[in-house]
């Protein structure tokens, strides 16, 4: 997008346009591909009738909402009874997305029974609704859990499940007292090759893990989200301006917040009121994957490293296993600069990192074609029928089989926490400037006030968590 004078500029990570899109637009087809055969197969198989359905309904009708859409229309062990959006061309579109989609199955060809809201609160008070997704803008994700929990209603929440170590905590203790099953939708370590390899790492196939890469993008050329003051335009009819701000410190409407600037970016990320840059577009998955891979899921680092300490060039996380997780701009830093893998080895995808052991080293990566580490005998130890990594995978089933049994989803309200908890790390490191000191069991920097400030968010009011 091009900038007039008056107007600063919304630019893209540091990650060459077209792939940033491509890994992005593979992301929300994930979404979809997650409900084909596979899924199709167990839904015929069950064959359930509408009043076994399980009520859902989304919020945030935007470009991952609808994908979810998608994904839920496609199975018939649920039923969509409601959307919601403040932006009433949105909520329009998927209301006659879900009724025509419901319509086409039955013999008269009519269905009305999908109802349209732009207040969530008007529709979580439905008696009839089981479980809500939320596709919101990340300012909104941990209120509208919470209050959906408080509700009594099952969520399904997309990453990062919070904008700070605080809201996330609060989140988990609001799901845990009122007993809802929450699944945070990285939907990447689900995808099959991704378990299996993850599995092979926590279980030592690599032998103990010295090291672990995971991208951090930039924006403006900052490592951290900034605000930049853009000019307050007319809030287009329809919009509820207002709620769509919500809970964050007030913006007058810009387009830039609201209208995607290109296909399948999201405009609001890079606005730290409103989301969290890097986090938000792929780190949230990297730490899931690589945290769970580590088998410290429901933890974290001890020590954030900042390279003004001159111990590593880049930013980098200690574990209580001596494990470090170094954070770079590209990955040809991790040839070049670490010297942690040999110079010939292709590496390329977002979600994800590459590890390396006292056996080799193997990629985690997905958007960029297959698995890659030496040597080629650990390929076969983990049994993988294919080095490639798709999209298909059982988020969405495993979330929808957990509300009906009450089990434990396989990326519950506390492993979201966490994951999204390593990228706040990041942010107060870089924002401070320096390397900070971390307690993972008690959640706080002990005896720094600086960083332990950076830990919470105000609320505009009247919102609370």
């Amino acid at each position: 997008m091009n900038a007039t004078p008056s107007e600063p500029a919304l630019v893209l990570p540091r990650l060459a346009r077209r792939e940033f899109l491509g890994r992005a637009a593979a992301a929300s087809g994930a979404l979809l591909v997650s409900g084909s055969a596979a899924v199709r197969a167990q839904v015929s198989a069950a064959a359930e009738a509408p009043s076994a359905r399980l009520n859902v309904a989304l919020i945030g009708c935007g470009m991952m909402g609808m994908g979810h859409l998608g994904r839920c229309l496609g199975d018939r062990t649920v039923q969509v009874v409601a959307v919601c959006d403040v932006d009433q061309v949105r909520r329009d579109a998927a209301r006659q997305r879900t009724e025509a989609a419901y319509a086409a199955e039955r013999p008269s060809g009519v269905f009305h029974g999908c109802i349209a809201y732009n207040d969530y609160r008007e529709l979580l008070v439905r008696p009839d609704l089981d479980a809500v997704l939320i596709a919101s803008p990340d300012h909104w994700h941990t209120l509208l859990a919470v209050d959906a929990a408080k509700a009594g209603k099952d969520v399904y929440c997309e990453k990062p499940v919070s904008l700070s170590v605080r809201e996330g905590r609060r989140l988990v203790d609001v799901v845990c007292s009122y007993a809802r099953i929450l699944q945070t939708g990285t939907q990447y370590r689900s995808m099959p090759t991704t378990r299996r390899i993850c599995t092979f790492i926590r279980e030592g196939g690599l032998g103990h893990i010295k090291h672990v890469f995971a991208l951090w993008s930039r924006a403006d050329g900052s490592a951290v989200p900034y605000n930049p003051v853009l000019p307050a335009e007319p809030v287009p009819e329809g919009l509820d301006w207002d709620l769509w701000v919500g809970p964050a410190p007030w913006h007058p409407y810009n387009r830039r917040y609201h209208k995607n600037p290109a296909l399948e970016v999201v405009p609001w990320a890079f606005c730290e009121d409103f989301g969290a840059a890097s986090v938000t577009w792929h780190f949230s998955h990297s730490a899931d994957v690589i945290q769970y891979a580590l088998g410290v899921e429901e933890s974290g680092p001890l020590e954030i490293i900042h390279p003004a300490s001159g111990e590593f060039p880049t930013l980098t996380f200690r574990y209580a296993s001596g494990t470090l997780l170094h954070l770079v701009e590209h990955w040809g830093m991790v040839r070049d600069l670490y010297g942690a893998v040999p110079s010939t080895a292709r590496l390329a995808g977002n979600f994800g990192g590459v590890f390396v052991g006292e056996r080799g080293w193997v990629t985690t990566l997905f958007g960029g074609g297959p698995v890659e580490g030496s040597p080629a005998d650990i390929f076969v130890e983990m049994g993988l029928r294919s080095r490639e990594v798709s999209g298909a995978n059982n988020h969405h089933a495993n979330w929808f089989e957990c509300i009906r049994t009450r089990a434990r989803p396989s990326t519950d309200a506390e492993i979201g926490h966490r994951s999204a908890s390593l990228g706040h790390l990041a942010i107060t490191a870089l924002k401070l400037q320096r390397s900070l000191r971390w307690d993972p069991v008690r959640e706080h920097f002990p005896a720094d006030a600086a960083a332990e400030r950076l830990c919470s968010r105000a609320l505009r009011e009247p919102w609370r968590l």
